[in-house]
C-alpha cells in the first residue's frame, strides 16, 4: 500500500508529487507494482475478458463455422482497445470515489502511481485508436458501434447514471452488451435478429450479475454516495428485481432458437443453464426471506460468470459442429 491515503481530508491525501512535505523532502511514488502494470490495471482486464468470452462465439455463429483468424485477432484487439480506453476513462472520472471504497481504493489512480493527466489521455489515445482499427482492418459498421459503446459507457454510465439512479448498472450495462454487436457486424457487415437476442441475453444478466457483487460491497457504495439498488432499496427488493431480471434473461435465450436456428445443443444448453441460473436466484431471495445473516450474494455473482461463458460456449458448438 502507498504511504499516501487516497481519502480525502486525510493528511497526506492531497499532496502532489511535486509538492513541498515537511522536511523538505518530496513524497515518493508509490512502487508497488510497475508502471507497465498500473496501465494495464486501468484497462480493467478481468472485466475485458468476460467481455471477448461473448465475441468470439458470436463471430463463429455469424459466420457458421469458424471465421479467419486475422478477422478475429482484428475483433479481440479491438474489443480489447475499445474496453481497455473506456475503463481507463471511467477510472479517472470516478477516482474521487474509487479513493473511498475499500474495493477500489488501490486503483493506479486512487494510490498516485498513475496521474490523473496520464490516465486520461491513455484512455483517449486506446478509445480512439480502438475506432480507427475497426475502420481499417474491419468495416465501418463495426467502427460506428465500437464509438457508440465507449460514448454510451463513459457519458452514459460513469457521467450521468452511476450517481445519480439506482437502475445505473441496468442502462449502463448495455454498453458492454454491444461487444456482441460489434463481433457480428465485423463478420457480416450488417446485423440481424440473432446478435440482437444476444444483445438481449447480456442485456438482462448484467443486473443478476452486477447486484449479487453490489450487495457484497454495499457499504463501499454507501460511504462514496453510488446509489446502487443495494445501497437504496431492502434486500427483499433487490432479490425479487434479481428473479425478474433473471427470468427475462432465460426467456431471451430461448428466443435465439427460431432467430438462429439452434440445434438441440443450444437448447439444452439454453434449458439447463436457465434452469441452474434461476435456482440460484430463488435461492438468494429464499435466503433473504428466512433471515439469514449471511444471504451469500457472491455465490449467485461467481454463477453468473460460468452461465454466460457456458451459455455462448453453447452456442459456438451450435454453430461448428454439424448436426
Amino acid at each position: 500500500m502507498t504511504a499516501i491515503d487516497p481519502r480525502p481530508g486525510v493528511p497526506g491525501a492531497d499532496v502532489g508529487a511535486g509538492d513541498p512535505v515537511r522536511g523538505g523532502s518530496l513524497p515518493k511514488t508509490p512502487r508497488t507494482r510497475s508502471r507497465l502494470a498500473a496501465y494495464v490495471a486501468l484497462t480493467k482486464p478481468r472485466i475485458i475478458e468476460l467481455l471477448l468470452v461473448t465475441t468470439v462465439p458470436t463471430m463463429i455463429l455469424a459466420a457458421r463455422g469458424l471465421p479467419s483468424l486475422p478477422l478475429v485477432a482484428a475483433a479481440l484487439v479491438g474489443g480489447f482497445l475499445a474496453a481497455g480506453g473506456a475503463n481507463s476513462l471511467n477510472m479517472v472520472i470516478d477516482r474521487d470515489i474509487d479513493g473511498l471504497m475499500v474495493r477500489t481504493g488501490h486503483r493506479p489512480l486512487v494510490t498516485g502511481e498513475i496521474s490523473p493527466r496520464s490516465g486520461l489521455i491513455f484512455g483517449l489515445v486506446l478509445a480512439v485508436a480502438s475506432v480507427v482499427w475497426f475502420a481499417l482492418t474491419t468495416n465501418l459498421l463495426a467502427a460506428g458501434l465500437t464509438a457508440a459503446a465507449i460514448l454510451m459507457y463513459v457519458i452514459g454510465y460513469t457521467m450521468l447514471l452511476k450517481r445519480r439512479t439506482p437502475q445505473n448498472i441496468v442502462w449502463g450495462g448495455a454498453a458492454g452488451c454491444m461487444q456482441i454487436l460489434i463481433g457480428w457486424s465485423a463478420v457480416t457487415g450488417s446485423l440481424t435478429w440473432a446478435p440482437v437476442v444476444l444483445f438481449g441475453v447480456v442485456f438482462f444478466w448484467t443486473p443478476p450479475h452486477y447486484w449479487p457483487l453490489s450487495l457484497r460491497f454495499k457499504d463501499d457504495y454507501a460511504a462514496a454516495g453510488v446509489p446502487m439498488l443495494p445501497v437504496v432499496a431492502p434486500l427483499s427488493q433487490v432479490a425479487r428485481e434479481i428473479i425478474g431480471y433473471s427470468w427475462a434473461m432465460v426467456i431471451t435465450s430461448f428466443l435465439l432458437i427460431p432467430a438462429a436456428h439452434m440445434s438441440r445443443l443450444y437448447t439444452a444448453s439454453a434449458v439447463i443453464l436457465g434452469c441452474w441460473f434461476l435456482y440460484e436466484a430463488h435461492s438468494l431471495l429464499r435466503r433473504v426471506r428466512r433471515g439469514h445473516e449471511d444471504v451469500k450474494p457472491m455465490r449467485l455473482f461467481h454463477g453468473s460468470i460460468s452461465y454466460l461463458a457456458l451459455l455462448f460456449l453453447a452456442v459456438a458448438l451450435d454453430a461448428l459442429l454439424p448436426w
